[in-house]
């Protein structure tokens, strides 16, 4: 009756909601690591615990992280004279910033400024990795007009930016 309630008052307060089943699976995990861990005196791999199991590794991933209390981005990790450091400056992405999105929409921009025939050429040799002559057998000019196009649609792009 005690090991009921207290199952209920765990899943009754989780702040998010996870299957019963999962749950399960994630004690069975739990009950598992405990007893590989005495029997090897160290700590099992994924690959062991679902072996012991017989269950699938993914199964076994996704269980042990669905009981895993929610961590909040200003939680503080070290903290030494008041300048605390939260989760947050942790995980932050360094690809999708501000500036990058910034940066992205001003060359979008520029690049609409160009006319079809230079966007075109910009698109085959940039995005399509063509070489210039490839580029000019597709759009039927020469060698060194598609090389003093890109290089004009290059600086009037360094222009607007």
């Amino acid at each position: 009756m005690i090991v009921g309630e207290i199952r209920r008052y765990l899943r009754d307060n989780s702040s998010i909601r996870v299957s019963r089943s999962m749950r399960d699976t994630a004690y069975k995990v739990m009950q598992a690591k405990e007893r590989l861990m005495a029997e090897s005196q160290r700590e099992p791999t994924v690959e062991q615990i679902a072996k012991a199991l017989g269950l699938p590794r993914e199964e076994v991933v996704f269980a042990m992280d669905a009981v895993v209390e929610p961590v909040s981005l200003y939680d503080p990790i070290y903290d030494q004279g008041g300048d605390a450091l939260c989760v947050m400056d942790q995980v932050r992405d360094t690809r999708n910033t501000d500036e990058s999105w910034l940066e992205h929409l001003a060359l979008k921009e520029a690049v609409d400024r160009l006319g079809e025939r230079e966007r075109r050429i910009l698109a085959l040799r940039f995005y399509e990795g063509k070489t210039q002559m490839e580029v000019s057998n597709e759009i039927g000019i020469s060698q060194a007009q598609v090389s003093r196009l890109e290089k004009n649609a290059l600086n009037a792009i360094r222009k607007h930016l």
